[in-house]
């Protein structure tokens, strides 16, 4: 291939052989002295070619050596060689050390891809992790001698490549690699082609990076031009002890960065939902999509070699609040300009969409949608990561790392006091990291939160919060264990109003907030509880003690000097997994008498319809009664909620609250509670059909009865599976009542292994029905 630049150095006009300035003037000098004009032939649109050799060399006549790579020369040995004249040859491109190709052994399944753990990844680019050697090959225009000849590798990464920030790395030639360098070695050498092992650090900034090789021997330096097809992608890598995100369980290592399919919970704590998560980060465009949202956020480049700063960058760019970022959440219930957030069953849609459309948010989410797609950006780009559900989850919104409910004189709730909530359940990440910038012991799992509840740094983010910390009760250390703590284990505490317009603690629930921590468990589909990693045991004194450290940090710090009696006890009970979706629901109400004398409560009950975050929509039912308690005595009272009072008042999660307050006529003891059920939704149940082979037509049946009442109208059927099929839709129109339907899709396996295929169903009558099933797909 021809050579495109040649630059030369300079010589001052002193030397009068190749004055500063490129024009007429100094041809015209020329003649002067005698010489020949040049031929007609020569002029080229009214410049002579051979003055364009010397002096502009992107205008210079070609080559005809059509062997040598594209190349820029840097430089020339000799400043005071005289200019080629008529019958002495230019310099040539033969003189100097050049790349004629690259290979960087950037095959799928090749020992470069293989070795990093980046072979799942679509794409034809070289994908490697840092701190991490791999391999590559030179083809030079002449056989390499390292007595005579120099090279180096140059990457550069961002808009504004700087070495100072280490988005320009300069890659010496040593002979002998160490680790946490970035250096290169010549392992092999072949005629003109050279072998190099070459080493990242393990700090490096992730990205994608531009390569350049430049070459240097007597006659000058030479620089391979930039190729687009061998730009490198730079991952975190938890297999390399030096990132801070190193993970030493080769188990959780598959599961939290190579698993592309998990589930996600979500329910009440007595009755926990589970539903399947199409992660997706090794399909075709992902990794380009994942560092768009890293791109999108107009963070520099510098930072994200820390995977704090990455988390937080995330965390940010999964909402679209502030920056514009992948997914528009709503709870409203009416998702008629974009697509549901029951409906969304994997990450993939949802990315692509995002990338396709230049950075244009995908509607609508909700916490699973956030905190499942945030899964897949951190799987992605290399940082352990799990998608966890908090049950009764708080939302502490005045940093009191209390739950406050505020009475009037009545014992009547002040609605416009009480923004605080704790939601049926909560979803969001846990990611594992070294936290260099706290003290030691505060690294391992982050809790992570792209749901926007409230500001972090004036930015809707939360996170990465030490589960050290948090668990501790130390609330002091960043970023944003307070609010962290408070979703999982504030006390709620009930405030009446006086009659001179102060508010004095009347009760406190201690055991109330975050139960039933869930993630999926490490190599199997089963949940795993991790309550004990975010705090300790309820009632017990470490756990007292961690609640009573961290309320010294939030704004209301003396709310644990007062002591309140408690004789009487109320709680909530249910029979089995609950009601179902259009049956009656049944509860069981129990008052415990401790004391040796008699007590009456004044019981005041509520229902209301709930968003899953713990937001009122409607109060479907009240009721007030005397319960009169004899000394010891345990009572229990049915309560029910016909299907009729909330049949037309659900909304997406079919969640329900039950509040029940009283006070004890003898003490003024004051009793509460809060109780979240949720209606029980049906299964999609599918069954494959025919022997699952790679490449070949097999089908997958897919049933469903509709349990309402009522009929469902405008269903549509949503099927993926990575290796399947990609997201299909499919228009189901209406489903009469307590009537049953069957579908059959015919689908193509295109890759082998074991397989999950996703289905859910979108209606707006009913949500979260969904199903998947298990395919082991036989290569052809």
């Amino acid at each position: 291939m021809p050579i495109e630049a040649v630059s030369v150095r300079r010589r001052s006009a002193g030397i009068g052989r190749f004055p500063e300035v490129s024009g007429p003037g100094w041809m015209e000098e020329d003649l002067a002295e005698g010489k020949e004009e040049p031929e007609e032939d020569a002029v080229k649109e009214g410049v002579c070619r051979r003055c364009l050799y010397y002096v502009c060399p992107w205008c210079r006549p070609k080559l005809d050596d059509d062997d040598i790579t594209d190349t820029e020369v840097t430089g020339v040995e000799d400043p005071d060689k005289k200019p080629p004249t008529d019958g002495i040859d230019a310099l040539s491109e033969d003189d100097l050390l050049q790349v004629r190709s690259i290979d960087l052994m950037k095959a799928q399944a090749g020992q470069n891809r293989t070795e990093h753990r980046t072979d799942r990844y679509h794409g034809n680019n070289l994908i490697i992790r840092r701190g991490q050697t791999f391999q590559m090959w030179l083809e030079l225009s002449r056989p390499f001698n390292a007595e005579n000849h120099k090279l180096h590798l140059e990457l550069k990464t961002g808009p504004m490549p700087t070495v100072a920030r280490g988005t320009h790395v300069i890659i010496p030639l040593v002979d002998g690699l160490e680790d946490d360098r970035w250096e290169a070695k010549i392992v092999r050498q072949d005629g003109n082609k050279v072998q190099l092992s070459v080493n990242s650090t393990p700090t490096a900034v992730i990205g994608l990076y531009q390569l350049t090789v430049v070459t240097q021997c007597p006659k000058g330096d030479a620089t391979s031009k930039h190729d687009p097809t061998n730009d490198i992608y730079m991952l975190f890598n938890p297999w390399c002890e030096g990132d801070a995100v190193f993970m030493d369980d080769e188990d959780e290592r598959g599961e939290y960065v190579l698993n592309d399919v998990g589930k996600i919970y979500y329910g009440t704590q007595r009755q926990i939902g589970a539903r399947t998560w199409n992660y997706g980060q090794f399909d075709e465009g992902m990794l380009t999509a994942c560092l768009y949202v890293l791109e999108k956020s107009g963070t520099p480049p510098s930072g994200w070699g820390d995977p704090v700063n990455v988390v937080r960058v995330v965390s940010a760019m999964i909402n679209s609040i502030d920056d514009f970022g992948v997914v528009v959440g709503k709870w409203s219930g009416n998702y008629s300009k974009g697509t549901s957030p029951t409906a969304w069953s994997g990450s993939v849609e949802i990315l692509k969409a995002y990338h396709k459309a230049g950075g244009h948010p995908v509607s609508y989410g909700q916490c699973w949608v956030f905190a499942g797609v945030t899964t897949t950006v951190m799987r992605c780009l290399g940082i352990p990561t799990r998608t966890v559900t908090n049950y009764s989850s708080a939302h502490d919104t005045d940093t009191s790392l209390t739950i406050d409910v505020f009475f009037d004189e009545n014992l009547d709730p002040l609605d416009y006091l009480n923004a605080d909530s704790i939601w049926n359940f909560h979803v969001w990440n846990d990611c594992w990291m070294e936290r260099r910038d706290l003290p030691h012991g505060m690294g391992g799992w982050q809790a992570v939160d792209a749901t926007p509840q409230e500001t972090s740094q004036g930015t809707f983010r939360c996170g990465p919060a030490s589960l050290t910390a948090i668990r501790n009760g130390q609330v002091f250390y960043k970023h944003d264990c307070p609010f962290v703590f408070a979703e999982v284990n504030s006390d709620k505490i009930y405030w009446q109003r006086q009659t001179d317009g102060t508010f004095t603690q009347i009760y406190s629930e201690k055991n109330i907030v975050g139960h039933k921590m869930s993630t999926k468990a490490v190599g199997s589909d089963e949940r795993h509880d991790i309550t004990h990693l975010y705090k300790h045991p309820e009632g017990t004194e470490e756990e007292r003690i961690a609640v009573e450290t961290a309320s010294r940090y939030g704004t209301k710090p003396e709310t644990y000097l007062a002591a309140t009696a408690e004789d009487v006890f109320l709680e909530v009970t249910m029979d089995g997994e609950g009601p179902r979706m259009g049956d009656d629901a049944e509860l069981t109400i129990v008052l415990r008498n401790d004391s040796s004398q008699a007590r009456n409560v004044n019981l005041h009950s509520q229902v209301a319809i709930m968003y899953y975050t713990g937001v009122h929509k409607a109060t479907i039912k009240t009721d007030r009664t005397l319960v009169e308690l004899m000394p010891n005595e345990v009572m229990s009272l049915d309560w029910s909620l016909e299907y009729k009072h909330y049949q037309d008042q659900l909304v997406d999660q079919a969640a329900l609250m039950l509040t029940l307050s009283g006070r004890v006529e003898e003490t003024q003891q004051v009793v509460a509670t809060q109780y979240s059920f949720r209606l029980r939704t049906p299964d999609l149940i599918i069954k494959p059909i025919g022997e699952a082979v790679v490449g070949k037509k097999m089908s997958a049946q897919i049933s469903f009865t509709n349990p309402l009442p009522r009929e469902l109208k405008e269903v549509v059927l949503r099927l993926e599976g990575p290796g399947l099929l990609t997201v299909r839709k499919i228009p189901v129109g209406n489903i009469r009542s307590s009537a049953s339907k069957t579908w059959t899709e015919l689908l193509v396996p295109s890759l082998s292994g074991p397989r999950k295929l996703l289905a859910s169903l979108d209606c707006k009558q009913l949500t979260q029905v969904h199903g998947v099933v298990d395919i082991t797909v036989q290569d052809n």
